[in-house]
């Protein structure tokens, strides 16, 4: 199912720019060494050398043809294909596919890059053959990737250049038990190659235009979001969820939101994991009958990039029946508008670092 959402964004991105016009196109290759940081200490064991690989991207410019891409000073968007060697056998290699946007800042000298994508690994957690895996419990897993560089076009011809840090995450998302995750932080160093001899001119607006005070009434949102996932006991088995979300959100400007809302979780992994914990531990006060329901309420932030747009939210769980991760979440994802109320959605919702679900979801903003 995670396929799907995340093929699902990459073509939505494409679909989006595809109808923009005389936009050039340029390719750049990034080799990248660094280190696995220990941020668990049940993936000590796994840290045993200096990951390496490579990023291969196919970037289209924009010019501010269309409004947001002078408000977001001109970004490109495009392609990334990633190999990277972990330095370690049982966790092996892994491919990355991303989606990215690249902004540009100080004259456009400084560039960051951010992509999400799916990652297949070639040694997945087994129990038999490959027991000491525990980050990668599945072979096909999301991935994100972020990268600051600083960059110089045309130096030589069409050829330029571009170094700095990248960061790169993996995680399955607790689809599939076990989830541990690895990041990598890394340097790196590559080349850029513009297809075209020459460039259009950026559209300059007038400015008192473009930032004009940008006024809406409230907006009121329902979402429904599903997915499956596993809690971390290895082999409990995977369970599909069910979120009702209800919000309101207040465009303060031409970029951005302010969202207040309640969520309610039917999280069925957490109805077996309850039962789990009653017959596996009698000295624990849990007795199988607790309620796996949830209700949080949340306060998030919408930014706006032409039809997509990032959303990151707080919450709190109100009801809370059984401790599961603590109560306080996060979500954090991507929104894709089609015409002006309907939309679907792809998020990431976790407790603190530990990730507990990855939810497709589709709604309306009326």
């Amino acid at each position: 199912m995670k396929l799907f959402f995340v093929l699902g964004f990459c073509l939505v991105v494409y679909i989006s720019f595809s109808q923009e016009k005389q936009n050039t196109s340029y390719m750049d290759v990034n080799y990248f060494k660094g280190y696995i940081p220990l941020h668990n200490n049940d993936i000590l064991h796994l840290i045993t050398g200096h990951p390496e690989g490579v990023i291969l991207s196919w970037n289209k410019k924009t010019y501010g043809y269309q409004d947001w891409e002078q408000r977001f000073n001109y970004p490109d968007y495009g392609f990334s294909f990633a190999f990277q060697n972990l330095k370690n056998e049982v966790l092996g290699n892994n491919y990355s596919l991303y989606a990215h946007y690249n902004f540009y800042f100080l004259n456009r000298n400084l560039m960051f890059r951010v992509g999400q994508g799916l990652a297949l690994t070639t040694n997945p957690f087994n129990k038999e053959t490959n027991f000491r895996n525990n980050a990668f419990g599945s072979k096909i897993m999301s991935s994100t990737f972020m990268m600051l560089n600083y960059k110089k076009e045309r130096l030589f011809d069409r050829f330029g250049l571009q170094a700095g840090f990248s960061l790169i995450h993996y995680s399955n998302a607790n689809v599939k038990a076990p989830n541990t995750s690895i990041n990598s932080i890394a340097l790196n160093i590559g080349v850029n190659y513009n297809f075209d001899a020459d460039e259009p001119k950026y559209i300059l607006a007038d400015s008192t235009e473009l930032h004009q005070k940008f006024t809406e009434p409230i907006k009121y949102n329902v979402v429904f979001r599903t997915g499956v996932n596993e809690s971390d006991v290895v082999g409990s088995g995977q369970f599909p969820f069910y979120t009702f979300s209800a919000y309101a959100d207040k465009r303060i400007n031409q970029k951005s939101a302010l969202q207040f809302g309640a969520d309610v979780f039917f999280s069925n992994f957490l109805r077996e994991f309850i039962f789990y914990r009653s017959v596996s531990f009698p000295e624990e006060q849990t007795t199988g009958n607790e309620d796996y329901k949830r209700v949080g309420l949340f306060v998030g932030h919408e930014l706006f990039v032409n039809k997509l747009s990032l959303v990151t939210q707080l919450g709190y769980y109100v009801y809370y029946p059984f401790d599961f991760e603590g109560r306080t979440y996060l979500r954090i994802g991507l929104k894709r508008y089609f015409g002006k109320k309907w939309f679907w959605a792809l998020t990431l919702k976790a407790h603190a670092a530990k990730a507990e679900a990855v939810e497709f979801g589709v709604g309306v903003r009326l």
